[in-house]
C-alpha cells in the first residue's frame, strides 16, 4: 500500500486545520483539512478523484455515493474528517488491472446510462446494494423479511436504488444491469 503525501498547504495556511489519513483506493493519503470539508470536496479537490460527482450537495440525487468498509454513503454529506483511517473506495477503484467489474460491465451492455453524469454514483450504490442482498439483508419491500435468499426483483432493485436520481432516465439499462449480474451471483452462490 502507498502512502501519499497530498497535503497542498501548509496547516498554518488553513484555519482549523487537522490531520486526517485516508486510505482511499487502497492508497494512503495524508492531508490537513478543516474538520468542515466534506468527504465529497475532499475526493474531488484534494486527491483529484473527479469520478465521484458533485449533484446537488444535499443528499437527494446519489450521484456522490462511494463505498467506505463495503457500505455505500453519500459521500457529500460526510465529513473527511469522520472516515480517518476507513477504507473508502470509488468509481476509480472499482476496476482491477484495467479489467471492468462486472456490473461496470453490465452497464455498457445494458445501456445503463446517457450522459454519465450519475453513473459514477449508480454503480457504487448498485455494488453496495447487491452485497446487501446477497447478505440478506431485507428492505421496506421485502416480502419475507426472515428468508435466507432474497430473490433480486424490480420492486427491490427499484426500492434498493431509490436514492440514486438519473436525469436522463436511464433507469430501464439501470435495473437491466443490476438483474444481469445479480442473477449471475445468485447462481454461483447455488
Amino acid at each position: 500500500m502507498q502512502t501519499l503525501d497530498t497535503q497542498s498547504e501548509s496547516p498554518a495556511a488553513v484555519t482549523g486545520a487537522m490531520p486526517v489519513t485516508l486510505e482511499v483506493n487502497g492508497e494512503t493519503h495524508r492531508l490537513e483539512i478543516e474538520p468542515r470539508v466534506s468527504l465529497l470536496d475532499a475526493l474531488r479537490e484534494r486527491l483529484h478523484l473527479t469520478g465521484t460527482k458533485k449533484g446537488c450537495n444535499q443528499g437527494a440525487c446519489g450521484a456522490c455515493t462511494v463505498l467506505v468498509g463495503g457500505e455505500r454513503i453519500l459521500s457529500c454529506l460526510a465529513l473527511a474528517v469522520q472516515y480517518d483511517g476507513c477504507a473508502i473506495t470509488t468509481i476509480e477503484g472499482l476496476a482491477s488491472d484495467s479489467a471492468l467489474l462486472p456490473l461496470q460491465a453490465a452497464f455498457i451492455d445494458q445501456d445503463g446510462f446517457q450522459c454519465g453524469y450519475c453513473t459514477s454514483g449508480q454503480i457504487c450504490s448498485a455494488v453496495g446494494m447487491l452485497a446487501e442482498l446477497s447478505r440478506g439483508t431485507p428492505s421496506a419491500v421485502t416480502a419475507d423479511i426472515a428468508a435466507r435468499e432474497i430473490p433480486l426483483s424490480d420492486a427491490e432493485i427499484k426500492e434498493r436504488m431509490s436514492g440514486n436520481l438519473c436525469r436522463c432516465g436511464a433507469y430501464e439499462g439501470i435495473c437491466a444491469a443490476i438483474h444481469q449480474v445479480g442473477a449471475a451471483a445468485q447462481e454461483t452462490k447455488r
